[in-house]
């Protein structure tokens, strides 16, 4: 079997953000890969867990610690359909990630370059390989209708 891809890996995010969406959270989802293998998985549940650190890449966070049998997730992949806020970028850096690969730009919160880039800051203590724009028009545009239909 071929390795699995970039976009494979997204893909299965976006269906996690499908699974939010369902149920009247944001549609964001999120996927840590150790080699080829899937260790993790979350999507947004902050309502659902009336937690606001419930995000996508938190939940896939916990996933795969408790998969690994440690917090430091290192020679791991997270994808995410949204740009990481700075909670998350802060703690994909404390875990290790050796990369992320994201969809949508986050003009508003996103700190992997659009409003902060926290994976540069010069005191982190590790390096995160950061690439955006993986699938961007599906992810984008999935963000796009959900807040659409809430201001309808």
């Amino acid at each position: 079997m071929a390795p699995r891809s970039d976009i494979d890996f997204m893909r299965r995010a976006l269906e996690l953000a499908s699974q939010a969406e369902s149920r009247g959270e944001v549609p964001v989802g999120a996927v840590i890969v150790r080699g080829d293998t899937v260790i993790g998985e979350g999507c947004n549940r902050p309502i659902e867990a009336r937690d606001p650190t419930a995000h996508a890449e938190i939940e896939a966070l916990r996933s795969a610690g408790r998969e690994a049998g440690s917090y430091r997730l290192e020679d791991t992949t997270l994808y995410v359909t949204l740009e990481p806020c700075l909670m998350c970028a802060a703690a994909i850096v404390h875990a290790r990630v050796r990369r992320v690969v994201f969809g949508a730009w986050d003009p508003k919160a996103g700190a992997a370059g659009s409003t902060i880039d926290a994976f540069r800051l010069p005191a982190m203590n590790h390096r995160v390989d950061v690439f955006g724009g993986v699938l961007e028009r599906e992810c984008g545009g999935r963000l796009v209708r959900f807040f659409a239909a809430r201001r309808a």
